[in-house]
């Protein structure tokens, strides 16, 4: 495997290992990092680490990385580590954003202001004409259409970025070599060669229904506002919506027939407070300053996410098990309640996780699992 810039072949190995071991999510990770200055030494720790909770622990195996990495290669896909100067700047500002993405394409197009498009997979006619012609225009003033490639308003909303100059990103809730819907084989190859496919799943995973509100997390993260198109009450669409407001991000959606259910979570969103928008120009207005300048979706210069973490080089785990139910708390009460320091709390929430005894939730929230 050749490195990607600035780590060499042992770290970037193992950085892929640790993040497929076992109860190993991106928080984690990346305390595991800063605890341990870099994915080598960590590793070597994990077993330790974990081993506090009385179970016995494995990383991940080598031969799994290996075969990994070789499938990426002949899917002709690489890795985007959180380092990299190219990881896109509003994703790394997300909360629990991934550490690592696969992707095939063209990582240029984040440079541009970047704009989510969402809605129902059974969507109307009309909803997909207008999805398409939103794209369309967006694409050609500038901008990057991000969308889930999912049937209905996702894959119009692709076609319709696609028919200017391929500004559109597709993000896949499998692995980078497996087509969802298979009728979007075509669509698919087309966004990972005229714009970019990205994927946090390993290859061959297969898309479970777990990983697509994650996959919604990152749809969300990646853009300064997300657009729902069509949607349904309680569909994915309106989780993508809704992380995206959890993120402080613009939340725009295009009214529809009460008389239609379809429409229903868009006219939700907007009695909610999200911007009503009926053209590509309300939702260029909305996410521009007053100069009509949108902010660069790049990192500049590079954050090093794990330098921010607050789990000190050493030190001893808070015992914060007693205060953990499993109602979600904040990791900030964790750390009042205790009367520990953060980095004592943090290494005790990391060791609960390994241990597969702790969830983590949005907003900064941990349980017992």
């Amino acid at each position: 495997m050749s490195a990607p810039g600035g780590l060499s072949q042992d770290e970037a190995f193992a950085r892929i290992r640790l993040l497929r071991s076992p109860n190993v999510g991106p928080v984690t990770y990346l305390h595991l990092l800063a605890r341990f200055g870099d994915a080598v030494s960590a590793i070597a720790a994990l077993p330790e680490v974990a081993g506090r909770s009385g179970r016995p622990y494995k990383p991940a195996s080598e031969h799994r990385i290996h075969d990994e990495i070789a499938a990426t290669r002949k899917a002709g896909a690489r890795y985007l580590f959180h380092d990299s100067p190219d990881y896109p700047r509003l994703l790394a500002e997300s909360e629990g954003a991934p550490p690592i993405l696969t992707w095939r394409g063209d990582l240029s197009v984040l440079a541009r202001p970047c704009v989510a498009m969402v809605g129902a997979r059974n969507a109307s006619a009309a909803a997909i004409r207008l999805a398409r012609e939103f794209a369309h225009e967006l694409a050609a003033q500038g901008w990057t259409v991000v969308s889930g490639l999912a049937r209905g308003i996702d894959g119009a909303a692709h076609q319709g970025a696609l028919a200017t100059d391929g500004a559109t990103v597709g993000v896949i809730a499998s692995g980078i070599d497996i087509t969802y819907p298979p009728e979007h084989g075509a669509l698919q190859e087309n966004v990972a060669t005229r714009g970019l496919l990205l994927a946090e799943q390993p290859p061959r995973a297969e898309p479970l229904a777990r990983h697509f509100p994650a996959r919604n997390r990152i749809i969300a993260g990646l853009c300064l506002g997300t657009v729902v198109v069509e949607a349904a009450p309680r569909s994915g669409s309106l989780i993508t919506a809704r992380l995206a407001g959890e993120m402080g991000r613009q939340v725009m959606a295009i009214p529809g027939s009460p008389l239609d259910a379809r429409s229903h979570g868009c006219n939700q969103l907007i009695r909610d407070g999200a911007t009503l928008v009926q053209g590509a120009q309300d939702v260029i207005e909305e996410l521009t300053d007053f100069s009509g300048i949108a902010p660069t979706s790049l990192r500049e210069p590079p954050r090093h996410w794990a330098e921010e973490m607050s789990i000190a080089q050493s030190g001893e785990p808070a015992d914060v098990a007693g205060l953990l139910t499993t109602a979600p708390v904040g990791v900030d009460e964790l750390i009042r309640q205790s009367g520990a320091a953060a980095s004592a709390v943090q290494l005790a929430l990391v060791e609960l996780e390994l241990a597969g005894k702790l969830v983590r939730h949005a907003g900064g929230r941990v349980s017992l699992g």
